[in-house]
């Protein structure tokens, strides 16, 4: 029990009690019955009756009276006990010694004892000079106080867990102290403020709906495009492709492959004669009894792209064995060779593959889930002066810890693709990008989710030539990132940041002062893109070609046509999950060029990026093998 009451108050709100005609008598000393041990109540309790067959017990209600020791009323770590008046006048005369110990068991006040056994640990704590009338903590403050610093010192300890800025169990070393984005001096800070200013005076720009403007041009296909698929659906009755350039081969490659028509027979007809180019992006149908038949008759002397993607059915480590063992340089002058998804292609394979590939600048292994970390190994000692574009994507296997020697190897790589790799951490960026990324033009970190801004800002000041840079799903970067990418990175061609929490006003900074440069945008599932970033690509982003605003939901008719509208070099838009968008827009911009894709009975196929049928082996390099 606990009083928050005054002393005298207390007193004053008990009515005296009137002594107790009948009170249990204190036993005598003197009596035959000698108390001192447990084993002596039951005869203690006995004798009491017998002196008194109907006793009236006192009443329960109060306290009994004190020793007279003690003080009228004592209020202290809260024991309460109460004398009445009665008890005041005709004190208890003092008890002997021997009556002291041989008391009664019932008279012991258990909830006084009970209270200073649970009070104990707290008496422990505070000084034994502590006076009486200091204001009392009630125990269940106490035990709330205790519990919250409890709490708050286990909520210190987890933020240095999840903190940027501190080197937690579990943080990377590199991790960045988050200052404010706007306090550092240089271009993104400048143009950060200057989208703020902007923002505070909410002066939208308008756009405005041409009502029976332009006519849109009517999407009629070329005689080309006519002819090609007639052939792709007439492929069976094709008895040769002699004289046919290499990008109509490529396009009625892709038509058939689309369409699954692709087969053995039209394989022989592109392996027939002395090919310079063969591109397949889905050999998902061929087996391993074809390839070896259709590629050991082949003359590949002259062959310098190979694209056999989706081949994890036909190109196991035997099949390449048995089809290059009697020809060591059976691909002497290739220069690109593309395996994605060989998931029977093994180390030893592709230790064979390379041998018989001399010249090989480009290559692609990504989804080849069998390789390991020795691969990187075989490629640094084969073409470590020659490698220009390395993918590695989802090959799980491999832990970029230990690619870190061999990629310093390859002395010119251009383009190096990790996407899905977890491995590759704040450490790997720094260690390989610091050594070797003033060669880098493309950087894949695709779903490399432990990656920080730590990362990206050695990117940026270490990669001054960088062209190409893939960010997608990499939800532990913040706004500093983009300020990064915006003090260094001005050779920016693509940009992809697809589901990052990047704010609407960072990324349209970042337009004010990269914009100009930029053909290629994805911010897909941004979700705070809004009227900021808008601005910032109808007025700088003049050179845009393809632009990714899918799932960007805060964007209505008004924004979508400002954009379109202003960005006249812009060919495709894409706008999967802009539930916003209406015919308003779809009728009333004024760029007949523009091809719009995710809306309603839109061809889903036309979002596939394929490879450009114009394009060399290599995406930045021209390539020049030696006879």
């Amino acid at each position: 029990m606990y009083c928050s009451v005054s002393q005298q108050n207390c007193c004053a709100m008990v009515p005296p009690t009137p002594p107790n005609p009948n009170p249990i008598p204190i036993p005598n000393p003197n009596s035959d019955v000698e108390i001192g041990f447990d084993s002596d109540i039951e005869a203690l309790i006995a004798n009491f009756f017998e002196e008194h067959p109907n006793p009236q017990l006192p009443d329960t209600t109060h306290k009994r009276p004190s020793d007279a020791n003690d003080d009228a009323v004592s209020l202290k770590r809260g024991r309460i006990t109460i004398a009445t008046d009665a008890a005041i006048q005709n004190p208890i005369p003092p008890l002997s010694d021997q009556t002291q110990r041989n008391r009664p068991l019932f008279e012991i006040d258990f909830l006084s004892n009970a209270l200073r056994h649970a009070q104990s640990d707290e008496s422990q704590s505070q000084s034994e000079s502590e006076s009486d009338d200091e204001a009392f903590i009630p125990w269940y403050d106490y035990m709330r106080n205790r519990t919250m610093e409890r709490f708050r010192r286990a909520a210190k300890e987890s933020a240095t867990r999840y903190a940027r800025f501190s080197d937690g169990p579990g943080q990377s070393s590199l991790a960045v102290a988050p200052p404010e984005i706007g306090d550092s001096a240089g271009p993104f800070s400048v143009a950060l403020k200057a989208i703020r200013e902007r923002a505070a005076k909410k002066g939208w720009d308008a756009w405005v709906f041409k009502r029976g403007g332009e006519k849109k041009r009517t999407s009629v296909p070329s005689l080309q495009e006519l002819c090609l698929g007639i052939l792709a659906d007439n492929a069976d009755a094709m008895v040769s492709l002699e004289g046919v350039p290499d990008e109509l081969r490529h396009k009625l490659c892709k038509l058939l492959c689309d369409s699954r028509k692709m087969n053995s027979r039209f394989l022989e007809l592109l392996l027939s004669g002395s090919p310079t180019e063969i591109r397949l992006k889905d050999c998902s149908w061929l087996t391993e009894e074809q390839f070896a038949q259709s590629f050991q008759m082949c003359d590949t002397s002259r062959l310098e792209v190979l694209q056999l993607d989706q081949c994890g059915r036909c190109i196991p480590d035997y099949a390449l064995l048995g089809t290059l063992k009697e020809s060591p340089r059976w691909l002497s002058r290739l220069t690109s060779l593309s395996l994605s998804g060989a998931c029977r292609l093994s180390d030893k394979g592709l230790q064979v593959l390379v041998s018989s590939a001399p010249q090989l600048r480009s290559i692609n292994l990504s989804q080849c889930s069998l390789l390991t970390s020795a691969s990187l190994d075989i490629l640094a000692n084969s073409l470590g002066s020659l490698l220009k574009e390395l993918y590695l994507d989802d090959c799980l296997i491999i832990d970029a810890a230990q690619i870190v020697p061999a990629l310093k190897k390859l002395e010119h790589l251009e383009v190096l693709s990790l996407a899905g790799i977890q491995t590759v951490s704040d450490e790997f960026i720094k260690e390989y990008i610091v050594a070797s990324g003033h060669n880098m033009k493309e950087l894949v970190l695709k779903d490399c989710e432990k990656l920080t801004d730590a990362s990206i800002k050695v990117i940026a000041e270490h990669c001054p030539g960088l062209c190409a840079l893939d960010l997608i799903c990499l939800d532990k970067l913040t706004d500093l990132s983009i300020g990064y990418l915006a003090n260094s990175c001005r050779t920016l061609r693509t940009l992809k940041l697809c589901r990052n929490p990047f704010s609407d006003e960072a990324i349209a900074a970042f337009l004010e002062i990269t914009g100009g440069s930029l053909k290629e945008l994805s911010l897909n599932n941004i979700k705070k893109v809004d009227h900021q970033t808008t601005l910032s690509l109808a007025r700088h982003a003049k050179n845009l070609h393809t632009l990714d605003l899918s799932w960007c939901r805060n964007l209505t008719d008004n924004e979508l046509g400002f954009i379109v509208d202003n960005c006249l070099s812009l060919r495709l838009l894409k706008l999967f999950g802009c539930s916003l968008v209406t015919d308003v827009f779809l009728h009333g911009h004024s760029n007949p060029e523009i091809q719009i894709l995710g809306l309603k009975m839109s061809p889903l196929l036309q979002n596939l990026k394929v490879s450009d049928p114009l394009q060399g082996p290599l995406r930045y390099s021209s390539v020049s093998v030696d006879n």
